[in-house]
């Protein structure tokens, strides 16, 4: 899931003509599973991943070395590192933030986007019912509060986001994965598992 879901946003940067990122902040990579990905993308860039827990970022740095350059991120607005960057990723992470810090923290990232760069964000699609069954049945997501993607676009423009286009991701299954090149012409379909955000300042 984790190489699905920076294939696609890597082929709608290719769709949309934009250049490949030189720089790119993984939001929030927990343990480090979106960096490979990320970098078989984008092989000449530099990544950086931002993660809370300290355990997490332990495992990232033991499981990937070389990757990215993996760092602990202390929470709040202000992130540690330096502004530049041309992608901002993240995935499945925004669900587990209280809900009145999103605007800031989507302010926080925008600050930190070189111009013309994309933040691109994956979330939980709380309108698929297997997505609600599947969140409510983890202990991971005990703190989860999902987010419909009208809302999630409404708080990255409070953020000062100019354009924030939505595509739904992930309606079908392993065992229907062949016939996953057909998302991409209904991508508009509220019904899919996922959704992402691709936000520009």
């Amino acid at each position: 899931f984790a190489r699905y879901k920076v294939d696609a946003v890597a082929a709608r940067l290719k769709a949309l003509g934009l250049p490949r990122p030189r720089r790119v902040l993984d939001f929030g990579c927990g343990i480090g599973n979106s960096p490979p990905h990320l970098r078989a993308a984008f092989p000449d860039a530099a990544i950086v991943g931002l993660v809370v827990s300290e355990k997490s970022l332990a495992v990232a740095r033991q499981r990937f070395p070389g990757v990215a350059d993996f760092q602990q991120y202390p929470g709040g607005a202000d992130m540690p590192v330096e502004p530049g960057f041309d992608l901002v990723f993240s995935a499945c992470v925004f669900h587990h933030i209280e809900p009145a810090e999103h605007v800031a923290l989507f302010a926080g990232l925008k600050r930190l986007m070189a111009p013309g760069a994309a933040l691109t964000v994956f979330e939980h699609n709380p309108w698929n019912p297997v997505s609600r069954y599947i969140v409510a049945t983890c202990p991971f997501n005990a703190d989860a509060q999902l987010i419909a993607a009208p809302e999630f676009a409404r708080r990255q423009r409070a953020a000062g986001f100019g354009k924030v286009d939505v595509a739904y991701t992930g309606f079908f299954p392993g065992p229907l994965k062949a016939l996953r090149p057909l998302e991409r012409a209904i991508t508009c379909l509220p019904l899919a598992a996922q959704y992402y955000t691709l936000a520009k300042p």
